[in-house]
């Protein structure tokens, strides 16, 4: 049982899958590729044994996929549900408001430069960024080169409400950070944005729907 893939449940941290994977395999080094949130749920690839961890580097540089909520017209200072919401003014200035939303999507698709949240396990002066920003600070962050592969809407939006939702789901390649795809989003559109749910369902040639809860992990028969 050298890996294990793992669909992540909401509300808890990578970490925490990994001390419940050595309580259920008994094997003290277990470590992951990739952390997800504790709001997001999906595929995490979990190396069981000395020789699987010393691999995770492998995984943890390969693209990304995402299924997502966008709120457009509201944030958070996580820019995630964690935090409390904020609804900024209804935008009137859109003509197609579909096709302006097509049209940011497409503007950040590609070769991109991203500014980390500051709610991120970024290293910055050998202090984390989310923990400055639980005290306060705010300070400038090196924006970061990526790839968006692909970013596509799942279904049409309803425009008779506000905030906007958005269902997307995003090819990326890895650093990418989601929550900052949604904050980019919403100023491309004159607004603010926030992901309000996450979801990995790939990692590599890797699928969440390969994936194994922590429940039938525990309880294989």
């Amino acid at each position: 049982m050298p890996f294990l893939l793992i669909d992540k449940p909401a509300g808890i941290t990578s970490h925490d899958v990994v001390d419940k994977v050595r309580k259920i395999t008994g094997e003290r080094t277990v470590g992951h590729a990739g952390t997800l949130d504790p709001f997001a749920t999906g595929l995490l690839i979990v190396g069981v044994g000395r020789d699987s961890t010393k691999q995770l580097s492998t995984y943890l540089g390969m693209d990304k996929e995402y299924e997502a909520t966008f709120v457009i017209g509201a944030t958070t200072e996580t820019l995630d549900p964690e935090a409390p919401v904020v609804v900024a003014p209804r935008v009137d200035t859109w003509i197609d408001p579909y096709g302006e939303i097509r049209s940011a999507m497409k503007k950040l698709t590609g070769e991109i430069s991203q500014i980390p949240p500051m709610h991120s396990a970024i290293k910055v002066g050998g202090k984390k960024l989310y923990e400055l920003a639980r005290k306060g600070q705010t300070i400038e962050v090196a924006p970061r080169n990526l790839t968006v592969h692909s970013f596509e809407l799942l279904e049409n939006p309803d425009f008779s409400t506000w905030p906007i939702t958005l269902k997307v789901r995003i090819a990326c390649s890895s650093g990418t950070y989601i929550r900052a795809l949604a904050r980019d989003l919403g100023v491309l559109l004159g607004t603010t944005g926030y992901v309000s749910s996450l979801r990995r369902t790939k990692i590599g040639e890797y699928s969440v729907a390969s994936a194994k809860t922590l429940e039938t992990l525990s309880n294989p028969l």
